[in-house]
């Protein structure tokens, strides 16, 4: 009987593998994503982009600190960096959230499915019984942590540096008006929110390239192609129309969280466009894997 013919009768029942219960089906997938986890945290490429990703707020914070300081405080975000340490981050977010942190997503997202293919694990993958939509969910979740992981590194080094050089007290938001400690801490952590479900989606994009490729850099560079086109796209005044429907569009909403009271409408338009793009793409993931044919 070759390999690609189907057993009948007694051998097939004997030779099926037994299909797990519910709970026990509950930790592979739950074992999967650890070591999903533990393989992207572990990778040296992965480490070192967490380490480009960390430099550039403390770049940013030494230069402002050797410069000529001004007052600061009101305006945008980096006039007010010495007024307030905790402007640190959200300036590092607004520079990063342009180029670098789509690049990590991209690479992430390349090495999902394209990556395991290209070094021959996909197959031994899905000989484990979570099925190809369970692992397709796992690799799509260990996408939403990186990005995650990604921005509060940008964030948290940001905070750390910002506040060393310029300290923390009350913020001057950029209408002007004074919020205290407690609440500047909170709109950094509803930045950082933000910033990942953006990242999360372009993460979606990411993955339903990855299944159309064995080459992890072909998708890595797919995906910043889609990224640096849809910001020039949103450069364009002529396409005004298409704006709104850009993924990258609404990523720099997330200075109205500084505004006082918050500029809600743009930030949640753009939660729902993430939200569109995510189920979109990752259901054209779904389809496109559900009947790929693995090779390797």
């Amino acid at each position: 009987m070759s390999a690609g013919e189907p057993m009948s009768g007694a051998a097939a029942t004997l030779d099926r593998p037994a299909v797990p219960a519910r709970g026990a089906r509950r930790g592979l997938v739950a074992r999967l994503l650890w070591s999903e986890l533990a393989l992207i945290g572990g990778r040296r490429r992965n480490q070192a982009g967490l380490a480009v990703l960390a430099a550039v707020p403390v770049i940013m914070a030494v230069s402002i600190k050797l410069s000529a300081e001004d007052e600061g405080g009101g305006g945008d975000l980096f006039s007010s960096i010495t007024s307030n340490g905790l402007f640190v981050p959200l300036a590092a977010l607004q520079v990063e959230i342009a180029m670098f942190l789509p690049l990590a997503m991209a690479m992430l997202a390349g090495d999902a499915i394209a990556g395991e293919a290209n070094i021959g694990t996909l197959r031994y993958l899905l000989t484990v019984p979570v099925g190809r939509l369970r692992l397709l969910a796992v690799k799509y979740l260990s996408l939403c942590v990186g990005a995650l992981w990604g921005v509060l590194t940008v964030a948290v080094t940001g905070a750390v540096i910002g506040i060393a050089l310029f300290g923390v007290g009350p913020m001057t938001t950029l209408s002007g008006v004074q919020i205290d400690t407690a609440s500047a801490l909170w709109r950094l952590v509803l930045a950082i929110g933000y910033l990942s479900a953006g990242l999360a989606a372009l993460g979606a994009v990411g993955l339903f390239i990855s299944t159309l490729t064995e080459q992890p850099i072909a998708a890595a560079i797919s995906v910043m192609i889609f990224t640096i086109l849809s910001w020039i796209l949103d450069a364009v005044p002529q396409l005004d129309w298409l704006h709104p429907w850009l993924l990258v569009h609404h990523w720099l909403a997330f200075a109205d969280l500084l505004r006082e009271p918050i500029f809600w409408d743009n930030l949640l338009t753009g939660l729902g466009v993430n939200a569109l793009y995510a189920a979109v793409f990752w259901l054209a993931a779904w389809a496109r894997f559900a009947g790929k044919d693995i090779t390797s």
